[in-house]
Formats: C-alpha cells, structure tokens, sequence
C-alpha cells in the first residue's frame, strides 16, 4: 500500500488539513524526542483493543513524568476515524504527547503544556496468515528502558532500515545472548509445541497484540513460557513468528546473521497457524469483523 499523508490531524484541539498544523522549533518532541506514542488498529472503523492501547499509552505517561489528561482521547479516535472517512475500511490511530514548548534544557521545565498530535489512516491488516517472511538479526544497541513507547526511536530507525535495506521484513535483536524483540515487533518461538517470548521488563515493550497472545494460548491449552530464549537454543525452535498492531501475527521463514542462514521450513508452522486463527477469531468476538 502506497504511503499518504492522513487528510485531517487534530492538534492540540483543532482539527486541521496536515499543512495547517504548526508546532513550535522549540516544541521538546522537536527538539529530543521528549515524547511517547501510541498506535490502535481499527477493522472496518471498529477499534481493536483500545482500552489495552490507552493503558499502555498511561503507563508511558507516568514513566516519563509527562502530564496529559488523556480523558477525552477515546471520543477524538472516533472523530478521527469519522473525519478520515475510513468508518468502512481498516486502519490504525496515531497519537502522539510530547512535553510540548519550553527553553531548551537537558531537565523537565517547571511548567507546560503538553503537545497532543492524533490522526487516522489507512492500512491494510489482512492477508498476514499467507505471510511468511525472511528477517535479520543484529545486536540489540537500544537503551534500558524499552518498556516505554518513547518517540526517540533513532536505534529502532537504524535496525529497521538495516533490514529493508537487506530486503527483510524486520530486524530481530539479540541482547547478553539472548532475543530480545524485532525493531518494531514482538518476538515469539515455538520449541516442542511450547511457546517462548521474552518476558516484560525493561528490555522489551509490553506489546498489546502480545500480550492477547500470551492470554490466548493460555486460554487455548497452548503451553507457554515467559522467558528470554538464548541463542545457543535456536537448534531446538521449529517456528519463529512477530506479532504487532499491524505486524498482527506473522510467520518468520528464515533468520539470516552476519554468518549463517537459520530456515524454519517450507510451510508455517502448525503452533503458529493456530494462534493466527485464534487471533482473527479475537477479532471477530471484539469488532464483528471477519478477516479471513
């Protein structure tokens, strides 16, 4: 899907045309990336998972002391996905708070006004159960606290153009010997048909669409463990896949490091199938929406 500006943003109150909208030079988002962002899908206008999406975006909030009263956020998510005339197609929610105008300091300012960015756009959620992608792996160079949807994102931007560049759909990241998560994605494997993802922490988002996933194969009789996997194990995985807002649930195929190609077969695997039904099935229970 070609990429496009959305036709409406609000900001700060207004609803305005993109070349409309105006922040400060001095806007801290600007100027350090002193911000956190959220992104929510919607299937055919219907939000998925929002009250999970606005806890997130709370919980980044508080952890970098960034204060915004969010009350209203759900009524202008519905206007953004009225204003963009998308009611009738699939697409995600872009928001974005950062510490908003002050004099240029390394510290918080005393006082401001947070700067509130939100728009709808369009994005094509369906067709991830035939995706079955080649990705890289490299070193994880992020910070420590990985846990908090920041808007300083310059490590995440290089791992990720790393792998375009590569003709990879993503970039997976090793830290202290161990997976962490892929640039933009969470992280799963399948060894003897028990499930493995690293565990919360500071190390990795607390990502939404993983977190269902977790509930799902807990719900579904699917054994799953919470732990970071070394990559001396990667001998004893049969599947590998990512999950996301808009990744959903997609299948890995081969894992290329600077050294060797790791194939996990010619077909996804069974695990993996089974947690993509039961994750359109989810849909459909939330949003009434079919995307098989």
């Amino acid at each position: 899907m070609k990429l496009s500006y959305p036709s409406k943003v609000y900001l700060n109150g207004e609803w305005l045309k993109p070349e409309a909208a105006k922040i400060s030079v001095f806007d801290r988002g600007f100027l350090f990336g002193d911000g956190i962002y959220e992104v929510i899908p919607f299937y055919c206008g219907k939000l998925f998972l929002l009250k999970e999406h606005l806890e997130r975006l709370r919980y980044s909030l508080k952890e970098v002391e960034l204060k915004c009263d969010i009350s209203d956020f759900e009524a202008l998510i519905l206007k953004a996905i009225d204003l963009a005339e998308l009611n009738k197609d699939d697409g995600a929610i872009y928001i974005q708070v950062s510490r908003g105008m002050a004099p240029r300091t390394h510290y918080f300012p005393e006082s401001y006004d947070a700067t509130v960015l939100m728009y709808a756009y369009k994005t094509n959620l369906r067709g991830f159960q035939d995706q079955f992608k080649d990705v890289v792996v490299s070193n994880d160079l992020r910070w420590h606290r990985c846990d908090i949807k920041s808007v300083s994102l310059m490590a995440n931007i290089l791992a990720n153009t790393e792998a375009k560049k590569g003709g990879f759909a993503e970039n997976i990241m090793i830290r202290d010997g161990f997976f962490t998560e892929g640039s933009h994605s969470s992280l799963f494997f399948v060894k003897n048909d028990t499930v493995y993802t690293h565990p919360n922490g500071k190390f990795i988002l607390p990502g939404i669409t993983r977190n269902l996933l977790i509930k799902l194969c807990k719900d579904n009789d699917i054994e799953i463990v919470e732990k970071g996997l070394p990559v001396s194990a990667l001998d004893e995985v049969t599947e590998v896949f990512i999950t996301g807002t808009t990744t959903q649930i997609t299948a890995i195929k081969n894992l290329h490091f600077p050294d060797k190609i790791v194939h996990f077969g010619d077909e996804i695997g069974k695990v993996t199938k089974r947690l993509q039904q039961l994750f359109s099935e989810e849909v459909k229970n939330q949003t009434g929406v079919d995307i098989d």
